[in-house]
């Protein structure tokens, strides 16, 4: 039997792709019971093939004994575009299909950190603004609640 395509799907990080990896269905059943392909052989294994502007670069071979799992791949180079595809193999059975490429450029800073950044440049800003109207308010430049005295008018 062929394994495959596994179901892939990747997220960006930063300078990293975040793989999430989900084995394919196996069509075996024992008793009307679907058998996945961790039941069938215990242990899988697969591959990682990134593909960037320099070509194809395959990843070491893995092992699993989970039906859906994630790996990161790290140290990547912000702002280029990567393509990744998973092959998944037994040890006594190596005919598989890849899955598609799927593509994602990776984030030079991650896009919780912007957000963090807008909202503490908010909190800032409100502080600021607060204590310059409490000043105006205080020089009695806005909202006085008091005339001034008729010599002075």
């Amino acid at each position: 039997a062929i394994l495959g395509p596994p179901e892939v799907n990747i997220s960006s990080c930063r300078n990293c792709i975040n793989v999430t990896i989900k084995l394919p269905a196996s069509h075996l059943r024992i008793h009307k019971t679907l058998l996945s392909l961790i039941d069938i052989y215990r242990v899988l294994e697969y591959d990682i093939t990134l593909k960037t502007l320099d070509g194809e670069h395959k990843r070491p071979l893995e092992k699993t004994t989970k039906e859906t799992f994630s790996t990161v791949i790290e140290e990547l180079y912000p702002n280029r575009n990567y393509c990744v595809s998973v092959t998944v193999t037994a040890s006594i059975n190596k005919q598989s299909i890849p899955s598609a490429w799927k593509c994602v450029t990776v984030n030079a800073v991650a896009q919780q950190d912007y957000n963090m950044v807008a909202i503490a440049g908010a909190v800032c800003f409100s502080l600021v603004l607060a204590g310059a109207l409490k000043c105006l308010h205080a020089g009695g430049y806005i909202l006085r609640n008091k005339s001034l005295p008729r010599t002075l008018v």
